[in-house]
C-alpha cells in the first residue's frame, strides 16, 4: 500500500484525477479490503485480483501465495539485511552488526505504521498467517545466525554462540516491534529497539564495540616452585583452567 500523495494525471476533459495505483500496489489494497471485510479465509484470489481489476496471472507474478501478499516487503528486507551483512568489515564488532541489521527490519515495518498493526491484527485472529509469519521470523533468525557462525569460526562453541545471539536478536527485536503494534503503532519504535537491542549486546557484544578479533585470548598463569614435577604444573593449569 503506498503511501505518499497519490499521483495525478490529466483526463480527456484536462480535469485533475488520481493516477491508477501500481498493480502490486493495487493488489496489496484490494486483498487487505476484503480480509478485513470478509475474513482472510472466505477471501479467494479470485476475489483479489476481481477487486484490484487486474487477472489471476498477475497476482502471481507478484505473490506465490494469497499468504505472501500479507508480508509483501519480507523478501525485499531480506535481501537488503543479507546484503547488509555480506558489506561487513572484518574489524566490525559481529554483534553490533547483526542488532544494526535487524534494525533494518524494523524500519520496515515503521515505513508504514497503519499497514503494519493492520497486518499485527489480521496476523493474531488467522492461525496460517500467524504460521506464515513464524516462518519468516526464521529465516531473518538463520541469516543472522549465518553471518555470526562466519564470524565465530574456529572459536570455541563458535556455533552454539552464534545461533544462541541469533535467537536473542530476534527475541528483542519482537519485543520491541510487538509492543510498538500493540500500542497502535505509537510511540518511538526505534526507542524501543535500542532498549531491547542493549541487553543482547551487554550480554554478548565485545566491551566498546571491538571486533572479535581483538578479544584478548585467555591466559592462565601457574606459580610453581623451581623444580616441581611436570605432572604438578599440569594439574595446576587443569586446576586453574576448571577455576575459568
Amino acid at each position: 500500500m503506498s503511501s505518499g500523495n497519490a499521483a495525478h494525471r490529466r483526463d480527456l476533459k484536462g480535469e485533475t484525477a488520481p493516477a491508477k495505483p501500481p498493480i502490486r500496489e493495487a493488489l496489496i489494497a484490494a486483498a487487505f479490503r476484503l480480509f478485513l471485510e470478509r475474513g482472510y479465509e472466505q477471501t479467494t484470489v479470485d476475489d483479489i485480483v476481481a477487486l484490484a481489476g487486474v487477472g489471476r496471472r498477475s497476482f502471481f507474478r507478484y505473490f506465490p501465495s494469497k499468504e505472501d501478499v500479507v508480508f509483501p516487503e519480507h523478501e525485499r528486507c531480506l535481501s537488503d539485511m543479507t546484503a547488509f551483512l555480506a558489506r561487513s568489515a572484518d574489524d566490525d564488532e559481529p554483534v553490533l552488526r547483526v542488532c544494526e541489521a535487524a534494525r533494518l527490519v524494523l524500519r520496515m515495518y515503521a515505513e508504514n505504521p497503519a499497514f503494519s498493526v493492520q497486518r499485527y491484527r489480521l496476523t493474531k485472529r488467522v492461525p496460517v498467517l500467524r504460521s506464515h509469519e513464524l516462518s519468516v521470523v526464521w529465516r531473518y533468525e538463520r541469516t543472522f545466525a549465518e553471518y555470526l557462525r562466519a564470524r565465530f569460526a574456529g572459536r570455541r562453541d563458535g556455533i552454539l554462540r552464534a545461533d544462541v545471539i541469533a535467537a536473542a536478536v530476534v527475541a528483542a527485536h519482537n519485543n520491541a516491534l510487538r509492543s510498538w503494534l500493540r500500542s497502535s503503532g505509537q510511540g518511538d519504535a526505534s526507542a524501543a529497539l535500542d532498549h531491547a537491542l542493549g541487553y543482547v549486546q551487554s550480554a554478548f557484544g565485545s566491551p566498546g564495540g571491538r571486533s572479535d578479533a581483538d578479544e584478548p585470548e585467555d591466559v592462565v598463569v601457574v606459580v610453581a616452585r623451581r623444580g616441581a614435577p611436570l605432572w604438578r604444573v599440569v594439574q595446576e593449569i587443569e586446576a586453574a583452567q576448571g577455576r575459568n
